[in-house]
């Protein structure tokens, strides 16, 4: 499903895999540019779902749901 990061100062796409209710793993370009809190809006029905990073790799991150 496609997002979009969204945090002070920027916003950037991403790939929303393996959602559940608790969180979700997210593909991206470089997770370097990802601050730990942001807002992940889903672009096919607009919700905003406050997001904290719980781990990340080099093109992936994985968030828990605030």
């Amino acid at each position: 499903m496609s997002g979009t990061i969204q945090f002070a100062g920027g916003a950037v796409n991403c790939l929303v895999r393996d959602m559940t209710i608790l969180g979700a793993a997210l593909d991206v370009a470089d997770s370097r540019d990802i601050p730990e809190r942001f807002n992940l809006f889903f672009k096919a029905d607009g919700t905003h779902i406050r997001c904290h990073v719980v781990w990340r790799q080099e093109e992936r991150i994985g968030v828990a749901f605030d």
